[in-house]
């Protein structure tokens, strides 16, 4: 089955990705992330510098960026492996300081995004009263309800040029279908300038799930097919998580072999 003049090639959709830019990565933690683009990234005779990664979790996909130095900071709750372990690569740039890492929390990434799509310059919260985790971001300011005359915490926006969401599948009219281990996905649709999404099949017409739900056309800008796009990671209820491979990855950069992977990761 062709798709439709709705999807473009992963190569095409890896383009969209500029120097500089604000790259959010959907899925969370070694659940259904987008490596198929990720692949198609590092494959680019320049890939893409001084990114920064948005996402709820960060995981292999991220770390992959970040070992081929196209990222120059990172906000995110949380980066690693799970029981994998520490994120690799995450862990030496940021000891030596190659990376910066923007401290976030999950109210911080909520507040942020909801005031991107908002309109607003930020949003404001009790989250983090009472924390020192203001002292590690000035831009959080301490502003007074003009209704209760309580402090609370302005949270910025959070813009995102570019959002990519690993999907189900997708149909001819530019829907696609999720699973229900959505994370931020839903959020990232609404805040991203560009959101790109790759699905695991293109069907003619979409079936509505309890395991799942339907993004309606034009949610989404681009759309790739991509089998086993999340691979490694898992992509319920399609395939499970590769344990093997995602372990074959934290050893080859404990072992100093980060380059060899890559290599072996583009090529597949």
């Amino acid at each position: 089955m062709m798709p439709s003049d709705r999807y473009t090639s992963m190569e095409e959709a890896a383009a969209a990705v500029c120097d500089g830019a604000t790259l959010a990565l959907g899925g969370m933690t070694l659940y259904r992330r987008p490596l198929g683009f990720v692949r198609a990234l590092l494959r680019r005779d320049e890939p893409p510098r001084d990114l920064t990664l948005l996402s709820f979790t960060g995981g292999l996909e991220s770390d992959l960026l970040i070992g081929a130095g196209c990222v120059k900071a990172v906000r995110s709750a949380y980066f690693g492996l799970e029981a994998f372990g520490l994120a690799p690569m995450f862990t030496e740039f940021v000891q030596r300081q190659r990376v910066r890492v923007i401290e976030e929390t999950e109210a911080s990434i909520v507040m942020g995004i909801r005031a991107q799509i908002s309109g607003t310059g930020f949003l404001p919260s009790r989250a983090w009263l009472g924390t020192e985790l203001p002292k590690l971001r000035p831009d959080v300011k301490l502003v007074r309800d003009p209704y209760s005359d309580d402090d609370l915490l302005a949270f910025p926006a959070i813009p995102c040029d570019v959002a990519v969401i690993h999907c189900l599948a997708g149909d001819r009219d530019g829907n696609v279908l999720i699973n229900n281990n959505l994370g931020i996905d839903l959020e990232l649709v609404y805040v991203a300038d560009t959101v790109i999404a790759t699905v695991e099949q293109v069907v003619d017409e979409l079936t509505r799930t309890t395991d799942g739900l339907i993004i309606p056309f034009p949610g989404c800008d681009m759309l790739v097919e991509a089998r086993f796009g999340a691979a490694p990671t898992s992509c319920y209820p399609l395939y499970p998580l590769d344990g093997e491979g995602i372990l074959s990855y934290a050893e080859a950069c404990n072992a100093g072999r980060f380059e060899d992977f890559v290599k072996d990761f583009i090529e597949s």
